[in-house]
């Protein structure tokens, strides 16, 4: 057994932290906790001590529940302050074979061709194309022969100061950081497969009050983009429009708020700064305020797709996740505005004992963060710290005679040389006279020190 993962999802809404272990190659949770978010909005820690105090709660209930204490977590970011650009790399195989170190090289020479902002610190440096020699789309240029390496990458960057609040923020909790991982990142993770990273896959997590899209084609991620709204805009469309406080908006939007029930019917709520009255509203305002707004959040959503350039090379269609997804009738809306498309809803997978309340779109994240410490990871990518993350194993040349056969593979196919030494011991007289002369050619060429300096003196004089 490894040692325990702690992953913390730093949300708007909620702070949510998982204890996970990884027992035969699965992850298994140990314990969660759950707090209400406080100094954070829209994704941006707005008050150090607030924010630290949410993190704490969530973390402490998990550890008491896990009776494990874990002292580095995996922390999730928003995606509020966050750029990406694009950067290639080339480097030259003076083997001709690629191993890690060839693959490392090639991203660091990447990420130096970009053009990042002093302002600006890494998170992901994730390759989505290689390309050996001339041949193109390589999945895994590990271990292949070639003369030359390139690589195209998706580098994903963040605001120096809002990094420097959010570590502030966990560190006050008391607890350090291992990694930190892009919100929409980390919940794409946790609901797409294989295939659907092969046939290019579009990721949207509707949260509370911001959303995220990712687009996995290839390799990895080519595009990432962040939309500040999310279901608490609905809340407050609805506390406004009804003149209802939030709290019981909030009650409203998660009990009335499908847009698959049938039209009729009214619903008494409480009014705002009035205790004793009760306001008889028509459930049929409830469902177009929701609609309405749900309905601007996706087309805004279909739009950055159709900017992005990678519509048409999504063959898995589209994944919503999220907590807004919890909407009866949010897929089934998307499915009408974003038509030939396919479209699901993503519940987080790859946890072997993941609990009921646990098994909902709305903690994608967190149980992501859980995968990406584990492993699960983009290959050969580099996190913040420039370290490249990757499964494979280092191999060793064992002996200098593998490295010279190694370097230069014609050394391996040349016949070996026999030498045959005469017997010294079945013709003693030939080897007398062997040693003879020998002994006569070593005198011969013996030069007299003095006869060598007059022929010095002469070639000058």
């Amino acid at each position: 057994m490894e040692k325990p993962i702690l992953a913390i999802d730093i949300g708007s809404t909620k702070i949510c932290a998982i204890i996970g272990e990884v027992v035969n190659g699965k992850i298994e949770i140990a314990g969660h906790g759950i707090s209400k978010s406080q100094g954070i909005k829209k994704g941006a820690i707005s008050n150090i001590e607030l924010a630290s105090k949410s993190i704490k709660e969530a973390v402490d209930d998990a550890k008491r529940v896990a009776g494990i204490n874990p002292t580095a977590a995996t922390i999730s970011i928003s995606g509020s302050y966050v750029k990406s650009l694009k950067s290639s790399g080339v480097v030259n195989i003076p083997n001709h074979e690629i191993s890690i170190n060839e693959i490392n090289r090639v991203m660091q020479t990447a990420l130096y061709n970009a053009n990042i902002p002093s302002e600006f610190e890494i998170l992901h440096v994730l390759p989505y194309k290689f390309k050996i020699d001339e041949q193109d789309f390589i999945e895994d240029p590990n271990g292949m022969n070639a003369s030359r390496m390139e690589v195209d990458t998706h580098i994903i960057i963040t605001n120096k100061s809002n990094l420097g609040n959010l570590k502030k923020a966990v560190n006050a909790a008391g607890i350090g950081i291992s990694k930190v991982v892009l919100s929409g990142y980390a919940s794409s993770l946790a609901v797409i497969s294989k295939n659907d990273k092969e046939r290019g896959v579009a990721v949207i997590d509707l949260g509370g009050q911001t959303s995220n899209l990712t687009i996995h084609v290839g390799n990895s991620i080519q595009y990432n983009q962040f939309l500040a709204v999310g279901s608490n805009h609905i809340t407050n469309d609805l506390s406004i429009a009804l003149h209802t406080p939030l709290d019981v908006a909030e009650d409203l939007k998660i009990s009335k708020g499908s847009l698959l029930r049938e039209a009729g019917g009214e619903v008494k709520l409480s009014i705002i700064g009035d205790d004793t009255n009760l306001n008889l509203v028509s459930l049929d305002i409830v469902h177009n305020i929701v609609y309405s707004r749900l309905e601007e959040t996706l087309l805004i959503l279909s739009d950055l797709l159709e900017k992005s350039g990678l519509k048409n090379e999504l063959g898995a269609g589209i994944i919503f996740t999220g907590g807004m997804t919890l909407i009866d009738g949010t897929r089934e809306l998307a499915q009408a505005l974003i038509p030939n498309t396919p479209i699901r809803i993503g519940k987080p997978n790859g946890i072997s004992n993941i609990t009921e309340d646990l098994n909902s779109p709305e903690f994608s994240t967190v149980i992501g963060l859980l995968q990406y410490e584990s492993g699960k990871h983009t290959e050969y990518e580099l996190e913040g710290s420039k370290t490249m993350l990757h499964s494979k194993e280092y191999k060793h040349k064992e002996s200098l005679q593998d490295i010279t056969s190694f370097e230069n593979p014609e050394l391996s196919s040349k016949p070996k040389i026999s030498v045959s030494m005469p017997n010294f011991n079945e013709n003693k007289e030939s080897s007398n006279d062997l040693f003879k002369d020998l002994s006569k050619e070593s005198k011969k060429n013996q030069s007299n020190p003095l006869d060598n300096f007059m022929d010095w003196a002469k070639k000058i004089f």
